[in-house]
């Protein structure tokens, strides 16, 4: 089986309420304490690489954010996501070139470009294509801005997940989902749910998300987050003395 079957494969036959965990790494330090802790499989966060590399949040170059990925991809021996944003301009056919000259196995896509929606039907038909280019050579996960940049309308979420799903996507991410809502988008969409985990303690963790309805849980940035105020702790001892 191919790296992007073997992905694929972790996304379906799950029990109810053990959705897949995928660890967000920024580097390839941070990817290899995830393989070596047991994980199958990984997603890059933008904004973690982002900010490994001294930049905004969306202001990281394309050439350095695919870069980074194929660091990442080179330390592990497990499958390997990347968040590619908005897929920076590029077409279709160049995208998954890039992509798979990184050695990712799939990747995560916006539906909205600083910040504003894009036409979902223009949109579907950009995911169309890039479905047709990659083949099965990609996991294509979906994101669906509707709860970060859109009126909040689970309707208009679902209609948008409908036809990405229809354009060949093979995972739908409503980043920001109540998660009181997360069951009304798990009953109205075809295929593997992606869910979004604080570790902050302000919402459901990981196995709730699964009991709700998520097929996969993903962090952003939170583990890079995390292990920098880690660090900051640490760079203040050694400070103080």
């Amino acid at each position: 089986m191919s790296g992007a079957g073997t992905f694929r494969a972790l996304h379906h036959g799950r029990p109810p309420g053990d959705p897949l965990m995928l660890p967000g790494p920024w580097d390839a330090a941070s990817a290899r304490a995830f393989a070596e802790a047991g994980f199958p499989a990984l997603a890059t966060p933008s904004a973690g690489i982002a900010a490994s590399l001294g930049y905004a949040d969306g202001a990281t170059p394309a050439e350095e954010m695919f870069a980074a990925v194929a660091r990442i991809v080179r330390a592990v021996d497990i499958p390997v996501s990347a968040d590619v944003e908005d897929g920076y301009g590029l077409a279709p056919k160049e995208l998954v070139e890039r992509l798979l000259e990184t050695g990712a196995v799939g990747c995560n896509v916006e539906d909205s470009h600083e910040g504003v929606l894009k036409d979902p039907r223009e949109h579907a038909d950009w995911l169309a294509e890039v479905r047709a280019e990659a083949g099965d050579r990609l996991f294509l996960n979906a994101r669906v801005d509707t709860f970060a940049y859109g009126d909040g309308n689970p309707e208009r979420a679902l209609e948008r997940a409908a036809s990405y799903v229809a354009a060949g996507a093979d995972c739908i991410y409503p980043i920001g989902a109540p998660a009181d809502v997360l069951p009304l988008l798990r009953a109205g969409i075809r295929g593997p749910l992606n869910a979004f985990a604080r570790l902050d303690g302000a919402g459901p963790t990981p196995a709730e998300l699964g009991g709700l309805g998520a097929t996969r849980v993903t962090f952003g940035p939170w583990l890079q987050r995390r292990a920098t105020a880690a660090l900051s702790e640490i760079a203040v001892e050694l400070r103080e003395g």
